[in-house]
């Protein structure tokens, strides 16, 4: 059996195993997004002019929140539909400190590795991470929407190589516990919500 098949395999087994426990999830369930872009829309603090920024937009980048000016970000760019290009698994975000209202991320987390030798080690998510928290501005919001386990759709992909939890937010990233310091994330998200929308964990991370 070639290395390839027994990968695949691998990837199918690690998809039965996870949807044979997908009861683990303790989360509320909602059919869609929507009561969430108009809960956030404008919270009080957001005074004037917003800005949005859309990760991993490909070819429009989406305004969820309705901000007065919204950018993507994208392997490559299209400046006439504000999308810049830049691969954030190697790359900062390329935009000043504290400049986003809202920062967006829909099925693009899993695709950022979380450790690469470039030939030092380095952490991308936690990279990632601390760019999100630098370019948004105090009582930012970040709202991300990525498939977990135990579903199979966060697996099956062989593109997807960062696998999130219902915890991975709450308990490495939160203002809380922060146990992500330890790998050199240097930020605080307050937890405002998480969700579960098949297969997704939807979550609103607000920059403190």
């Amino acid at each position: 059996m070639s290395i390839f098949k027994k990968i695949r395999n691998m990837y199918r087994v690690l998809s039965l195993l996870a949807e044979s426990h997908q009861t683990h999830i303790n989360l509320p369930v909602l059919s869609s997004a929507e009561s969430l872009y108009r809960k956030y829309s404008k919270p009080p603090g957001f005074n004037g002019d917003t800005r949005a920024l859309d990760l991993g937009c490909g070819v429009k980048p989406r305004n969820p929140f309705s901000a007065n000016t919204s950018f993507g970000l994208d392997v490559r760019d299209d400046l006439a539909l504000g999308i810049k290009s830049a691969d954030l698994v190697l790359e900062p975000i390329p935009f000043e400190s504290e400049y986003f209202d809202y920062i967006t991320a829909y099925d693009f987390l899993e695709h950022i590795p979380r450790v690469v030798y470039l030939p030092q080690r380095q952490l991308p998510f936690v990279n990632l991470m601390n760019e999100i928290y630098r370019v948004l501005k105090p009582g930012g919001i970040f709202f991300s929407s990525t498939p977990i386990y135990p579903y199979g759709a966060a697996f099956r992909d062989p593109t997807h190589i960062n696998i999130l939890t219902d915890e991975t937010f709450s308990l490495y990233f939160d203002d809380q516990l922060r146990w992500a310091k330890m790998y050199g994330f240097n930020g605080a998200f307050k937890i405002l919500d998480q969700v579960r929308i098949e297969p997704s964990l939807v979550a609103v991370l607000q920059k403190i």
